[in-house]
């Protein structure tokens, strides 16, 4: 490529550049494209990208893969009901240590090592995440009840990167586990962002599952209902059409459920006129 080609690119960008400035852009990370070590490059990457440009960037994260193998590694089975993980006290340790501590604090690191300003948050952290017992099946997960999003505007407006995990401060003076996608839903709702950004294993939603090529690739709230009960939306796509909705209803512009697995898929999304996924508009 000539240096008038790269040029060119940055150009075309400009338009998405100047929607996207001094906007909140929250970004729930997970799945393959963290367990990939060239994919969480290019993922945080991206994201110093955009924060150079004056996005507001918050880093929602989960950290399944590396809380099964503690896990195996302490001889505990992991469980799930309903794909969500049974969490006894032994559980909630080792989530609140793997998410909170390990996991966070790497994505800080890394995120610092391409230049940027991170700082890492779980959802204690001044109570950012409130929470009580979703279902007594299912242990220490669980349902979010407040958002008190204080302490990461004060972190955007001091221009730094905010990197979240997913692990909430109980009404009962509990530390519950939270579902990464319902956690990005509600914190992106609260943040009134501009945009948030699921990335998953998935290209979206398709019509076929079995055809690529039917990527529906922008759908309404009242359009998504409807492929709920038709059936097209099914399985675990369900929670997380879910998680689209709600943070829509929560003041979240758009949501886009996109394939975590290409590389510099945000940039993709965000900064060209090809885009990427699905996209949940009101």
């Amino acid at each position: 490529m000539t240096a008038s080609e790269r040029a060119g690119i940055l150009v075309q960008a400009l338009p998405y550049i100047r929607q996207y400035t001094g906007k909140t852009v929250v970004v729930k990370y997970g799945g393959n494209a963290m367990t990939s070590e060239t994919l969480k490059q290019q993922v945080m990457e991206d994201i110093i990208l955009l924060w150079l440009t004056g996005v507001k960037v918050v880093l929602v994260h989960g950290g399944g893969p590396e809380i099964n193998a503690l896990m195996n590694k302490l001889g505990k089975k992991p469980e799930f009901v309903d794909g969500l993980r049974v969490t006894d006290q032994e559980t909630i340790d080792v989530v609140q240590m793997v998410l909170a501590g390990k996991v966070n604090k790497s994505l800080v690191n890394l995120l610092e090592s391409k230049g940027g300003r991170a700082i890492g948050l779980s959802g204690i952290d001044d109570r950012l995440i409130e929470a009580k017992c979703k279902d007594s099946r299912l242990g220490l997960v669980g349902e979010i009840t407040k958002i008190n999003p204080d302490c990461v505007n004060d972190l955007l407006a001091k221009n730094y990167i905010p990197v979240i995990s997913t692990i909430a401060a109980g009404e009962d003076g509990e530390i519950y586990n939270i579902n990464g996608d319902t956690a990005a839903a509600y914190v992106a709702g609260a943040l009134h962002a501009e945009r948030l950004i699921m990335m998953t294993d998935i290209a979206g939603i398709l019509r076929d599952i079995n055809d690529p090529s039917s990527l529906i690739s922008q759908i309404s709230i009242n359009e998504a209902q409807e492929l709920r009960e038709s059936g097209v939306i099914s399985g675990g796509m369900i929670p997380k059409a879910e998680c689209c909705i709600k943070a829509i209803t929560e003041g979240v512009n758009k949501v886009i459920i996109m394939d975590g697995r290409v590389p510099h898929s945000i940039l993709i999304e965000l900064l060209t006129d090809e885009g990427a996924g699905t996209m949940f508009v009101k």
